[in-house]
């Protein structure tokens, strides 16, 4: 171990946490994408309280090493720290991307995680959604639709001039009361994370399925993981691992071009994460012989899975995550910007659902706002 390099091993930390993610989610089916559409489709809400579950504990996890001093949340992104918490609050990009990729995921069969794990599980659908949805991605962070990411952040608002060096919901509560946010930091975290973790328990279907508890406890575990690898394993003097855990849309894009330019590529945490996850869920769908190979029915089934795989690239993107890199990680670290994506990605998504029930995007639209 000790002749590894601090690269070697936290990619070797990322591809583990990422098998038991991967594993994870497909014995215990977690999905975002699934937990809104039994909210909305059947009433029930056990997926959804699963995976707000995994949310308060990722958020008293990620905190809870802020505060011992393993992670510092507080280093400016051009430092190697979170990108959640920049001055640069992209609020335009959170709204347009976080709709964007929550109608996508519903046209795509699943967000970018439930993609991966359906990849392990033989689905043949969703490896060409993961290849146009990295591709799309790609192209939103430095090709062609980079140009319009562009000028969408022109748009942003800066926090600086408003005296604040974040965004952070802990530094503008304290800002709001003249308090600094770090004597804030404990009690903001208890109560939000508490808040959250009522609303879960407080279904009483939900407390009957230990599968659902189980998969947001150790889903939520992962997100803190993540930030452990990158911040301590990956502490190095000269060389240090930017601050970072799970996401899946860039790495997706990254993952094409380490996979075609392996010789000249370096593998980063999140590369290493989407292999796990992918060999994590194959591991769990053969150990429970749910293995199979699943294609596309027909050629129209197949358009709205690509369709919904470029918006979800796009959207993403101009997010700044997923439901597991804005909805989790972002979240984790109690960012604004992260809360505004997660509202419109759920947005997205039952928007999404409507208008699949009503054959059309506008009639989506309206039946979203339409009273029952």
């Amino acid at each position: 171990m000790e002749d590894m390099s601090v690269t070697t091993l936290v990619a070797t930390a990322a591809f583990i946490a990422g098998l038991v993610f991967g594993a994870v989610a497909n014995k215990t089916n977690f999905c975002t994408m699934g937990a809104v559409s039994d909210m909305v489709l059947m009433g029930e809400s056990s997926r959804f309280r699963a995976w707000m579950l995994a949310v308060a504990v990722a958020i008293l996890g990620t905190q809870g090493l802020h505060m011992m001093g393993l992670i510092d949340l507080t280093l400016p992104a051009s430092e190697g720290g979170a990108i959640y918490l920049t001055p640069n609050l992209g609020w335009p990009g959170a709204i347009i991307g976080g709709l964007m990729f929550g109608y996508g995921m519903t046209m795509a069969g699943g967000c970018g995680n439930k993609t991966l794990v359906r990849i392990g599980g033989g689905n043949l659908k969703s490896i060409v959604v993961f290849l146009i949805m990295g591709v799309s991605a790609y192209m939103t962070l430095r090709g062609l639709f980079g140009l319009a990411r562009l000028e969408l952040e022109a748009f942003n608002s800066d926090l600086t001039a408003l005296g604040l060096q974040s965004q952070s919901m802990v530094e503008m509560l304290g800002a709001m009361i003249g308090m600094e946010a770090e004597s804030l930091r404990l009690a903001f975290t208890l109560i939000f994370a508490g808040a959250i973790i009522a609303y879960c328990f407080k279904g009483e279907e939900f407390r009957a399925t230990p599968r659902d508890i189980i998969g947001g406890l150790l889903i939520g575990l992962m997100i803190p993981t993540g930030w452990y690898i990158t911040g301590v394993i990956g502490a190095d003097e000269f060389s240090p691992t930017p601050l970072f855990s799970f996401t899946f849309v860039a790495p997706s894009g990254d993952s094409i071009q380490y996979l075609m330019s392996f010789t000249g590529s370096t593998i980063n945490f999140g590369i290493a994460t989407i292999g796990g996850v992918i060999v994590g869920s194959f591991l769990a769908a053969i150990g429970s012989k749910s293995f199979h190979i699943e294609a596309f029915a027909d050629s129209t089934d197949m358009k709205r899975h690509m369709f919904g795989a470029v918006i979800m690239g796009i959207g993403g993107v101009l997010a700044l995550g997923c439901t597991i890199g804005q909805g989790l990680t972002g979240m984790s670290t109690l960012s604004l910007g992260s809360l505004i994506a997660l509202a419109s990605i759920i947005l997205g998504a039952v928007w999404g659902l409507k208008s699949l029930e009503e054959d059309s995007v506008m009639g989506g639209l309206k039946a979203m706002f339409a009273r029952n």
